[in-house]
């Protein structure tokens, strides 16, 4: 790559650090503009871990300096994680050319509809409520779900803090300050293992991966103090808007 690409996916690495901490759908940017830059579809998904390993490290030391953080119950849920993870990542290698492209169009698609038919509500109230602690089948089935959620974000990585948020809000019933602190422990821990993989594999590419990774630590750590104010108006439109052009230019060629 020359210079000027990997200065662009700094540049946009730093919004996709941003929403995979406050949400989720990161990658959806970062994947696509890879290839789009002259990535396979899976040397674009093995990259795409540098980065999301390093804004996962930056987002739990910043969550943990803000007072959030609970080990033992990250530690819990990503040794339920793993195993799905690694199974996902090596499957993660054999998907490229149009497959990749449909898959990955497809999951824009899946998380758009999801986005705009959310049920409205307000993101600070929600994020701070304290929920009941969770009784014993609850916690078991979020630790099931779990390696479901591995195996997703071994295999393609985009979309993933979407699925994470529901198991962890819906099922285990922590409110959205603690699920996205437990999220980025989550994701940080897996994808060390899913890169080895991809590296292994011969399927990532070191020096676009790193400046890719210098703008989603840096977006990562804004996202972790400003995890409850989410982006709502114009600034929804245009992800909207970008994400259906890479859908469309990922499905028509």
């Amino acid at each position: 790559m020359e210079l000027w690409q990997i200065f662009l996916l700094t540049l946009v690495g730093i919004a996709a650090g941003f929403l995979n901490v406050v949400a989720g759908g990161g990658s959806l940017l970062t994947l696509p503009i890879m290839v789009f830059l002259g990535m396979s579809g899976p040397m674009a998904n093995g990259t795409n871990r540098i980065a999301i390993l390093a804004q996962n490290i930056v987002a739990v030391g910043g969550f943990r300096r803000q007072g959030f953080s609970n080990f033992r119950l990250s530690i819990s849920l990503s040794l339920c994680a793993l195993p799905g993870a690694l199974v996902g990542a090596y499957l993660g290698n054999q998907l490229e050319g149009v497959w990749f492209h449909r898959v990955v169009a497809a999951i824009i698609i899946g998380v758009l509809l999801l986005m705009l038919f959310k049920k409205k509500s307000s993101p600070q109230s929600e994020a701070l409520t304290e929920l009941a602690p969770p009784g014993s089948r609850r916690f078991i089935a979020s630790h099931v779900l779990m390696v479901l959620v591995g195996f997703y974000g071994g295999f393609i990585q985009a979309g993933l803090g979407f699925l994470l948020m529901a198991v962890l809000h819906r099922v285990l019933g922590e409110n959205l300050v603690r699920v996205n602190m437990h999220k980025v422990f989550i994701i940080g821990s897996y994808t060390f293992f899913a890169l080895g993989i991809f590296a292994w594999q011969g399927h990532v590419d070191w020096l676009p991966g790193l400046g890719l990774a210098a703008g989603n630590s840096l977006g990562g750590w804004f996202g972790s103090y400003f995890s409850v104010k989410k982006g709502e108006g114009a600034i929804k439109l245009i992800f909207y808007a970008a994400l259906l052009a890479m859908a469309a230019k990922l499905l028509f060629n």
